[in-house]
C-alpha cells in the first residue's frame, strides 16, 4: 500500500505512457481515415489537420485532470487502508486487509506468520498524513500524459504537411501509424515479459480494429 511520500520513479510507467501514446495515435486516425484521396483538397486536409489537432488537445487535457484525480483517489484509498491495518484491534482483521489488497492470488498464498510480519512493518512506518496530496511528481505525470497524447497527433499529419498529394500522404501516413502500433506493442511485450514482435503485431491488427469502429460509430 503506497503513500503519498512515495516516490514514484518513473512518473509514468511503460504501461501508461503506450496507453495514452495509442489513444492520441486513434483519436488522429480517426479524423485522418475520413480523408478522400480522389476529392479532398488542401482544404479539406488543413480542415482535418487542425481538427485532429484540436481534438487531441481537449481530450490530452480531460485525461491530465482525470490522471491527477485517479492519484489523489488511489492515494487517499491507500491512506485509509493504512489506518485501518494500524489501528485494528483484532490481527486477524488486519490480515484480511493486507490479504485482499495484495495483487492475484497472493493474499491466500501467505501464511498468517507472513501477513503478521506485514503488519508488523505497517505498524513501525512513522504517522501517516493526515489527507492525501499532489505532489510535484503528479502533475510532472499529469503533464506528460497531456502531452504523450498530443504529440501524438503529429507523426500521422506530418505527411500532409509535407505531401501534397493527398492519395501518397495517407499512404506515408499510414505506414508511420502501423509503425508507431507495432512500436508500442513491442514495448508491452517487452515490459510483460512475453514475446514483443508478436504483441506488436496484435497491437496492429487491435489498433487498425479500434479505429475503423470509431470511424464507423462517427467518432
Amino acid at each position: 500500500m503506497k503513500t503519498e511520500n512515495e516516490k514514484r520513479t518513473p512518473v509514468l510507467d511503460p504501461i501508461d505512457r503506450v496507453s495514452e501514446v495509442i489513444f492520441g495515435l486513434i483519436m488522429a486516425l480517426t479524423f485522418t481515415g475520413t480523408i478522400s484521396a480522389a476529392t479532398a483538397g488542401r482544404d479539406e486536409v488543413r480542415t482535418m489537420m487542425f481538427a485532429a489537432l484540436g481534438c487531441n488537445l481537449a481530450w490530452g487535457m480531460v485525461d491530465a485532470v482525470m490522471y491527477l484525480i485517479r492519484t489523489r483517489t488511489e492515494r487517499a484509498r491507500n491512506l485509509s487502508l493504512l489506518r485501518h491495518v494500524r489501528s485494528s484491534a483484532n490481527p486477524q482483521n488486519a490480515h484480511a486487509i493486507i490479504a485482499e489488497e495484495l495483487p492475484g492470488r497472493l493474499g491466500s498464498m501467505i501464511s498468517s506468520e507472513g501477513l503478521e510480519n506485514i503488519r508488523q512493518r505497517i505498524a513501525d512506518l512513522p504517522e501517516p498524513p493526515g489527507r492525501a496530496r499532489l505532489g510535484w511528481d503528479d502533475y510532472v505525470g499529469s503533464m506528460g500524459v497531456f502531452l504523450l497524447v498530443v504529440l501524438a497527433t503529429f507523426p500521422v499529419v506530418v505527411p500532409f504537411i509535407f505531401i501534397h498529394e493527398t492519395a501518397l500522404a495517407m499512404r506515408v501516413s499510414n505506414a508511420v501509424a502501423l509503425v508507431i502500433l507495432f512500436a508500442a506493442g513491442h514495448t508491452l511485450g517487452r515490459h510483460a515479459g512475453g514475446t514483443p514482435w508478436q504483441t506488436g503485431l496484435a497491437m496492429i491488427a487491435i489498433g487498425v480494429a479500434l479505429v475503423l469502429a470509431t470511424i464507423a460509430l462517427g467518432g
